[in-house]
């Protein structure tokens, strides 16, 4: 089985395109252009998938029709309309530098005052200010995703170690 940890989210499905199993593909990130990926992961009823690529086109610079192996009519491709799809942390060709900010949920969060803050489980990055959601003993709390705020990143161990300001966990 999948976990949440060997993934990172790249986009949705969208609806079908024609009659022959082609569907929209809206991404964030093009990473399964890039590195010549075979499969992508969806998620279908919160069950993480391998769908491997027949083949895909791209429509634009954030959308592409995709075919995957075995989908090949309206009706199957209709059921993975607004289906969350993900890739492979494994496969990925990002470096420490070039990494997105969805590649880091399910990182720990360590402050070198706090100790153990928790894992990310979402990122918001629609502003200039992105924001970590971190489940912080059963409640999320939002953490600035600062640079000054952040000492490390230990991709090995999926780690950020943090020097976050006093106070700022009491807020929440």
């Amino acid at each position: 089985m999948i976990s949440e940890e060997e993934v990172f989210h790249i986009g949705r499905l969208g609806k079908p395109h024609g009659v022959r199993g082609e569907i929209t593909f809206m991404f964030t990130d093009d990473i399964f252009d890039r590195v010549d990926a075979d499969y992508l992961i969806v998620e279908v009823d919160g069950i993480l998938v391998p769908f491997f690529i027949e083949e895909y086109r791209f429509k634009s610079n954030e959308t592409a029709w995709i075919v995957f192996d075995g989908i090949t009519t309206v009706e199957q491709a209709r059921e993975l309309t607004n289906c969350e799809v993900y890739f492979p942390r494994s496969l990925s060709d990002h470096t420490e530098e070039d990494m997105t900010w969805e590649e880091l949920v399910g990182y720990q969060i360590t402050d070198i005052h706090e100790g153990v803050v928790g894992k990310i489980v979402d990122v918001d990055d629609s502003t200039e200010n992105i924001l970590f959601y971190v489940d912080h003993h059963g409640k999320t709390v939002l953490l600035p995703a600062a640079d000054d705020l952040i000492i490390e990143i230990n991709n090995q161990e999926k780690i950020i170690t943090t020097e976050l300001p006093e106070g700022l966990l009491d807020l929440s």
